[in-house]
């Protein structure tokens, strides 16, 4: 251990000091010495005059060792000398580690202080002076630099070692820039040798060669052409070599660039799937591009009066037909997703695809939920397919072309976010198949969308034609005449380079002299070969080795940023989201003006109501309508049956009176009328009845169904369903059928009723003669009202009503007159006329000077034997109302023979069992089957926007769709603008 105090003791501290400042920092040691003695002297006990203590370094230890520290007590029997060397030692052991402190401390600041200066004096030294090339940067550079926050810069620069990857070559540019330096130097040189030989005799000669003589001027003059002209040749040669090695170290770190993008994709995709799998357990939001392509969604489907639509903005795509609009979509959205055809016109509806970057390539419509994957080739061929499958038919009949747009989202890694709209392309002539107004249409279409003040115009410009065949170009400088948000892009310059003598005309069009419009920026790119077959790396790759071989390029006549359909993405996308950063919240204002607008007309007009739209109103309908079907199953079973009774008779009657009744009763005796009667029942049963019965509990249904609906509309319903209810009672009532298998069924029960002839009881008996007699009576009067049809107004009609009979009605009342005598002489007479007795009445009428034809005899005739014959079996049924013991005890020989009032008994009796099996098999079936069919129809209306738009209507509908439409925007426009804000 050293001694404190020596020598080495100081000499070990200077070294610890140096050690720890990493720097060569010296201490005297004759400033060292004298103090570590001092301190030796002062706490180790020697009194040696020679060697006084240093006060000062005595007093700064003695402030230091009032520290509160009680020093250990000595052990007995040691005697004090013991106890007093330890706690010296202690003491001097705490002393010499603090000064160890303060003088490293001292010395690493001041030694770290002047180390860093002559650092930097030295690297400041070894700077070469950069004066002279202060030329080749503008002015204006300057003064930016001057206006450019450092500190930021200094931020926003990269780690160094992330800077070492991208650094070039420093010693192979240093070669290069000394060489371009001399070169600049030897051109400036061999530009003032053309001022005169003197010149020239003074640049070629060295300080160490002797001047030339005036005899060998013209060998020298001969010899120094050669030279220059051999300089010249190798100059050029190097500056071509130069040139190119420039271009491939580019190219180089531009492959490097895009590796890292790369990496930095795969990156990016990891992390997405990690966050779509729920590692990072957080809430799933709406992408950016995502909620303003709902917007755009909405607006498509919003009422055009208000056109604030148009407004908001989004990249419009257009251009020739064939000119690479797709293709172009097709290279930004990374897939192959639309139909190609061959020359043939394959867009023919906006397709509008919303781009956003996600961990998966997939693609899916607004209206459905599959995804497609886009990695596989049978998805991609699906979605193609599924593509113009909706193009063909949002189609009309009679048209090439439709304004209505298909939306599609296309998600992938490393996809610029951005809304495209591609529109059919322009065409110049109207070919065979086409609709007479395809061209006018598709004018009409890609100007509704370019005059929209903040959509960005994607101009497709076919390379490989002639400029002056195009057509779109002149249509986007109507549209954007100052090309203030156009975006030029030459396609096929593969071939346009190939096809083209003079590669200075591409040049003339990516930079705005060969056309008259204007655009932003002007690119150049190439999508393939042109084989509908190449994948999109395919062509990737031969975009890039097309430019890095491209003598447009190498030749300067393209720049390196106008190239590639990535830079071209990228610079969409940037002036697409300024756009959408500078618009969006003033439309925002737009449709919040629009909504106080519309709501205060709501609050004038319908204050009472709530606002209902068209949907809303369909389902309250749709209830309403539902209820007055369930209400038909309410319906009493009598209430059924009477009306199925009386509508079934008033079908039947004139058939059972003049094929049933009139036949039968012309025969003599009982058994004959009864065989008669049987007879003709049977064919009515088995062809007739049950169709006329099914027709009548058809009909009643609908009449039942009818009334319910008019009677519930009395009842504060809104008259707005009007039309919506009768169009669904109407196809109802179209689609349902009646079920055929209940006929037969029917038809044996009705023939068994009428089968059956016993009345059993008096009030049966009775029962049947009221109801005889209510049908003869009622035909009675019916055929009275016919027969004063036919003959005019009797003596006091004409006397108290001043009327007259017509000429016919004249011949008809002489002919009446004329028959009532011969059923007055005959009072049993058939219900036919003879022929001679039809010539007998003729001659009668000509004798008093009427002439009158034989048809007429008869239709009179027929109507005076049925007024005749039912006035007869009128007074035959008084006579039957006490025929009931007669019948009971089966006097059939009897005088009162009452066969009649039992066929209008079976009559009845079908009529009521018939009645019951319809009343069964409505509230059974059929009323549950309408029931259903009226749900079917409801449903079908509810699915058809069409439909309730023409069966729902008025400005209350109006406003409340109106007042959704701009809620609903508005809220997806303020939560747009939200998420912008947070983004930024």
């Amino acid at each position: 251990m050293l001694r404190v105090g020596s020598k080495a003791a100081c000499l070990a501290c200077r070294n610890l000091v140096s050690t720890n400042m990493g720097v060569r920092f010296r201490v005297p040691l004759q400033k060292l010495h004298p103090l570590s003695r001092a301190i030796h002297h002062r706490y180790s006990g020697n009194t040696n005059p020679q060697r006084p203590p240093h006060r000062t370094a005595a007093r700064y230890f003695t402030s230091m060792s009032r520290l509160p520290m009680r020093p250990p007590k000595p052990p007995p029997g040691s005697g004090g000398r013991g106890h007093q060397q330890q706690r010296n030692f202690w003491v001097v052991r705490l002393a010499s580690r603090l000064l160890k402190l303060r003088y490293i401390l001292l010395g690493s600041a001041v030694g770290g202080g002047y180390t860093a200066k002559k650092t930097y004096d030295e690297w400041k030294d070894m700077l070469p002076d950069f004066s002279e090339y202060n030329w080749v940067i503008p002015d204006f550079v300057w003064e930016l630099s001057e206006q450019i926050d450092l500190d930021k810069l200094a931020k926003a620069l990269p780690e160094m070692e992330e800077l070492a990857k991208l650094l070039p070559d420093l010693d192979k540019i240093g070669e290069n820039f000394t060489f371009l330096k001399s070169l600049l130097s030897s051109g400036v040189s061999l530009g003032s040798e053309v001022k005169g030989a003197s010149g020239l005799h003074l640049l070629l000669e060295t300080p160490g060669d002797p001047p030339l003589k005036a005899t060998d001027s013209s060998t020298a003059a001969t010899q120094e052409g050669s030279d220059k002209q051999y300089k010249k040749s190798s100059d050029k040669e190097r500056l071509d070599q130069l040139q190119e090695e420039l271009l491939r170290t580019q190219l180089k770190y531009q492959r490097m660039l895009e590796r890292l993008e790369k990496e930095n994709k795969e990156l990016r995709k990891v992390v997405l799937q990690k966050d779509d799998k729920g590692i990072h357990r957080r809430k799933v939001k709406k992408s950016l591009i995502d909620l303003y392509s709902e917007v755009l969604d909405i607006l498509s489907d919003y009422d055009a009066n208000y056109n604030t639509q148009d407004h908001l903005p989004r990249v419009v795509v257009v251009g020739d037909q064939s000119a690479g609009k797709t293709s172009v979509l097709e290279m930004i959205a990374q897939a192959r997703i639309f139909p190609r055809g061959s020359g043939e016109m394959m867009t023919r509806s906006p397709v509008k695809v919303t781009l956003s970057e996600g961990p998966h390539h997939v693609a899916m419509f607004k209206d459905s939920g599959r995804e497609f994957d886009l990695t596989k080739e049978e998805d991609l061929a699906a979605l193609r397919h599924e593509i113009e499958l909706r193009m063909r038919k949002s189609v009309k009949e009679g048209q090439t072309v439709s304004c209505e747009t298909i939306s599609l989202s296309v998600k992938g890694p490393g996809i610029q976010r951005m809304v495209l709209v591609d529109l059919p392309g322009v065409i110049s002539t109207v070919t065979a198949g086409m609709a007479a107004d395809t061209k006018e249409t598709i004018f009409s279409i890609s100007k509704a969308y370019m005059q929209n003040p903040n959509a960005i115009i994607l101009c497709i410009q076919d390379g490989s034609v002639d400029a002056e065949r195009s057509i779109v170009t002149d249509l986007v400088s109507q549209m954007d005449p100052h090309g203030k948000r156009t975006i030029f892009v030459l396609t096929k310059v593969d071939l346009a380079e190939k096809n083209l003598a003079s590669p200075n005309r591409i040049q003339q069009i990516v930079e705005g002299k060969l056309f008259p419009m204007k655009a932003l920026g002007y690119f150049a790119v190439v999508t393939g070969k042109g084989s509908s077959g190449e994948s999109i790396d395919s062509i990737k790759d031969y975009e890039e080795e097309f430019f890095q071989n491209s003598r447009l390029l190498r030749d300067g006549m393209l720049k390196a940023h106008q190239v590639t359909t990535k830079n071209l993405s990228l610079a969409v996308s940037d002036c697409f989201w300024k756009m959408v950063r500078e618009s969006v919240e003033q439309q925002a204002d737009v449709f919040k003006a629009s909504r106080f607008n519309l709501e205060t007309e709501w609050k004038n007009n319908y204050p009472r109501l709530r606002e209902l739209d068209r949907n809303e109103l369909f389902e309250k309908a749709k209830n309403e309508i539902l209820d007055e079907v369930i209400s038909l199953s309410q319906v009493t079973p009598q209430h059924w049956e009477a009306i199925l009774q009386k509508k079934l008779w008033e079908r039947v009657s004139t058939h059972v009176i003049e094929n049933i009744y009139l036949p039968a009763a012309q025969t003599t005796d009982s058994g004959t009328f009864n065989t008669t009667v049987d007879i003709k029942l049977k064919q009515w049963t088995d062809k007739q009845l049950p169709h006329k019965a099914l027709e009548v509990a058809w009909e009643t249904l609908q009449e039942e169904f009818a009334r319910f609906m008019a009677e519930y509309k009395g009842k504060d319903q809104d008259d707005i369903f009007d039309k919506l209810k009768e169009a669904v009672k109407d196809d109802s009532i179209k689609r349902h059928k009646w079920n055929e298998r209940a006929m037969d069924s029917l038809r044996v029960i009705q023939h068994n009723a009428l089968e059956d002839r016993s009345i059993t009881d008096k009030p049966q008996w009775d029962a049947a003669i009221q109801f005889m007699e209510e049908t003869l009576q009622s035909r009675l009067k019916d055929t009275e009202s016919v027969i004063g049809d036919m003959v005019g107004p009797g003596w006091r009609q004409r006397w108290l009503n001043w009327m007259n009979r017509t000429p016919d009605q004249h011949i008809r009342n002489e002919t009446k007159n004329e028959l009532e005598r011969l059923l007055k002489l005959h009072d049993e007479h058939t219900a036919y006329l003879a022929n001679d007795e039809v010539t007998t009445v003729r001659k009668n009428l000509e004798g008093r000077g009427v002439e009158v034809d034989p048809v007429l005899i008869k239709d009179t005739w027929h109507q005076l034997y049925r007024r005749h014959f039912l006035q007869k079996a009128l007074s035959h049924c008084s006579l039957c109302k006490r025929g009931f013991y007669y019948y009971q005890r089966h006097f059939v020989d009897s005088e009162l023979e009452c066969n009649d009032v039992v066929l209008f008994w079976r009559i009845q009796r079908m009529l009521v069992i018939t009645a019951n099996t319809l009343r069964q098999q409505l509230t059974n079936t059929e009323v549950r089957r309408l029931e259903k069919n009226v749900k079917e129809v409801l449903d079908d209306f509810g699915e058809d926007v069409e439909k309730k738009t023409h069966l729902i209507t008025g400005r209350r509908v109006q406003l409340a769709e109106d007042l959704k439409k701009v809620r609903e925007i508005q809220e997806k426009l303020e939560a747009f603008i939200e998420a912008l804000h947070k983004e930024k």
